[in-house]
């Protein structure tokens, strides 16, 4: 598949690579444990024998030993990260920036005249996006059991720090994602998604950017807990909204083409998954060896997180 014609489907801020501080509890109780699902330790499979991004650095096919940990069932809620802003008074960065990215089709009409992302004009800078109006002001995000979204991850790490938890390494989250099934392409096995009938994931449907039959039920985020979860009763791996995790975006390569682009990803982070947003035809990236990466002051409404702590 060619590389070049999968456009990045995440906008970013670019040059925003400020470290932000940890949070700290200020008022109320700190944290409430959230559903988690215990991965015992072992070797884990990361990346795959058959790349379809070549550029992305999916490949080769290679294993990782990695010690026993927690991680939650699902991406963190607007519930959970609401409870979080109120016993810490976190700003995010979307918030202090004043703006954020938002899909050109879901800005309110008022909003309609915005700057668009050079090579990326469905992406929209839109003043007063942030996690609680994903798509700008005069909206809300979608419920509190969906996915926390417009969070960076700079404040995906704060919420992390604050829970007592990180993000998730590549190797943790490729293994937890395969749920016990080896050596597969998606968290149910290698069934491909399409549009027509089978619809185990939250991803585009249609022609993308201009039409999204929402044939599986969402045109942005589904709930957190959504569809059938993995092997070790984890949702949305795939589809739904990218993750965060701890590790850089870097790839191993000698081609000049991939060297000048990664100088211009300096200091990204690595994001997994996928989202609503993705389709074969243009970001086929919601398979689990699928990586890309943006700013960690970037936010948008398709990217969240979700956290690990090392067993006790």
């Amino acid at each position: 598949m060619d590389g070049a014609r999968k456009g990045c489907c995440r906008p970013t801020r670019g040059k925003g690579l400020r470290a932000r501080p940890a949070a700290k509890s200020i008022a109320g109780t700190p944290f409430v444990p959230l559903p988690t699902a215990d991965i015992s330790g072992g070797t884990a499979l990361l990346g795959t024998a058959k790349p379809l991004i070549a550029i992305d650095g999916e490949g080769p096919l290679r294993r990782k030993k990695f010690k026993p940990f927690r991680i939650t069932q699902t991406t963190i809620t607007n519930e959970a990260f609401a409870r979080f802003v109120v016993n810490t008074g976190h700003v995010t960065e979307a918030e202090h920036f004043g703006w954020s990215f938002v899909f050109y089709s879901d800005i309110p009409h008022e909003l309609r005249e915005t700057q668009g992302v050079v090579g990326t004009q469905w992406w929209r800078k839109v003043d007063g996006a942030s996690w609680q109006a994903p798509h700008g002001p005069g909206t809300e995000h979608l419920g509190p059991d969906h996915p926390v979204v417009q969070v960076s991850w700079n404040d995906a790490t704060a919420y992390a720090r604050w829970s007592g938890g990180r993000l998730p390494s590549e190797a943790e989250w490729e293994h937890a994602a395969r749920g016990g099934l080896g050596d597969v392409r998606y968290p149910w096995g290698d069934d491909e998604p399409d549009d027509i009938s089978h619809t185990p994931c939250n991803i585009w449907q249609g022609r993308f950017p201009e039409e999204n039959t929402t044939l599986d039920s969402f045109a942005h985020t589904a709930p957190a807990q959504s569809f059938q979860p993995d092997g070790f009763g984890l949702y949305n791996m795939v589809g739904n909204v990218w993750e965060w995790t701890a590790d850089p975006f870097r790839v191993k390569s000698l081609k000049k083409s991939v060297a000048q682009k990664l100088d211009r990803m300096r200091g990204f982070k690595l994001l997994k998954g996928g989202s609503y947003l993705c389709h074969r035809s243009y970001c086929f990236r919601y398979r689990i060896a699928a990586r890309n990466g943006n700013s960690p002051d970037s936010g948008t409404p398709h990217q969240g997180f979700r956290i690990v702590w090392n067993a006790t």
